[in-house]
């Protein structure tokens, strides 16, 4: 199973929206797909139920509050049978379930917007997994995608040369496209919909599956594991 966490402190970056159209896309192509919501206002979970019954189906796990009697490891664990789990995650999220989202994944994404605000925040996030998380570098699973992006601007000028300064892979840039949308409104991603008219939009995808996929299933280094073998 490739476990896949969408993470940024900052509300409004795009993580809904990636999670959901990465979902989307691996329930297409034939993957037994589940997305685990942590945002307690559930965008995530509200996209699962405007799917029609014709759609390829997507398991939805909800992690934002705690079951009565039950475990968080009971609650949080993946539809048996999952092959691909996409984490999406809230805006505020404390020490604890940083740490139990990222716990195993595979691959982390950070969305970030084109403004001052979000490259700050993306600076903080990026912070956050690698000492609270204790997420390694040499673990290569850390990713920074730019969502919403108009290229040939002086904002999108500043945003690449903070990304390219990062030792973390700058995968790609996502447009902003009322695709997207069109796309939510109706419980679907990008790829549910015509391919004549979400070609670019596809084609933007394609460098950031191809990382994930690319990503090895059996490891995830932390610092502390690091640490441990030393």
């Amino acid at each position: 199973m490739r476990r896949i966490v969408v993470i940024n402190p900052k509300g409004g970056c795009g993580k809904t929206t990636i999670a959901t159209n990465l979902a989307s896309y691996y329930a297409v192509a034939g993957h037994r797909t589940s997305i685990m919501d942590y945002d307690v206002q559930g965008s995530s979970w509200q996209w699962l139920q405007l799917r029609g019954p014709d759609r390829p189906h997507i398991e939805g796990v909800r992690a934002a509050e705690a079951v009565p009697g039950a475990t968080r490891v009971w609650q949080t664990r993946p539809p048996e049978g999952t092959e691909r789990l996409i984490v999406d995650t809230p805006a505020a999220l404390d020490y604890h379930r940083l740490v139990e989202a990222t716990r195993g994944a595979q691959a982390i994404i950070i969305p970030v917007l084109p403004s001052n605000i979000d490259i700050h925040a993306a600076s903080r996030c990026i912070a956050d997994l690698l000492i609270k998380a204790r997420i390694s570098r040499r673990g290569d699973r850390l990713a920074v995608v730019a969502n919403r992006a108009r290229r040939h601007t002086r904002v999108y000028a500043k945003l690449e040369r903070f990304l390219n300064s990062l030792e973390i892979p700058f995968i790609t840039t996502l447009r902003d496209t009322q695709n997207y949308v069109r796309a939510v409104e109706h419980g679907v991603g990008i790829f549910e919909l015509p391919e004549s008219e979400t070609r670019k939009d596809r084609n933007q995808w394609k460098p950031l599956i191809d990382w994930i996929e690319s990503r090895p299933v059996h490891q995830l280094i932390h610092t502390r594991d690091l640490k441990a073998k030393t």
